[in-house]
């Protein structure tokens, strides 16, 4: 899998599960049980998406996957 690949899932992942568990902590208020079901799919996919970033700083980057910088 490429850095560039794996270093979006972590944005998705963390930022989308960070919205997805504060929905669910709004609608678990209600007394839905829904809201149960978002809170831990979001803490799931912040979790998920933490391991990620523990896995893209042990890869080693590819000359082609670097960008060069100009001085």
């Amino acid at each position: 899998m490429k850095t560039s690949t794996v270093e979006a899932l972590v944005w998705v992942l963390v930022y989308g599960g960070g919205l997805t568990a504060a929905l669910g902590l709004s609608v678990q208020r209600a007394g839905n049980a829904l809201g149960h079901v978002l809170v831990t799919a979001g803490a799931l996919a912040v979790v998920l998406g933490v391991a990620l970033i523990y896995v893209r700083s042990r890869m080693k980057d590819s000359p082609k996957n670097r960008v060069e910088e100009k001085s």
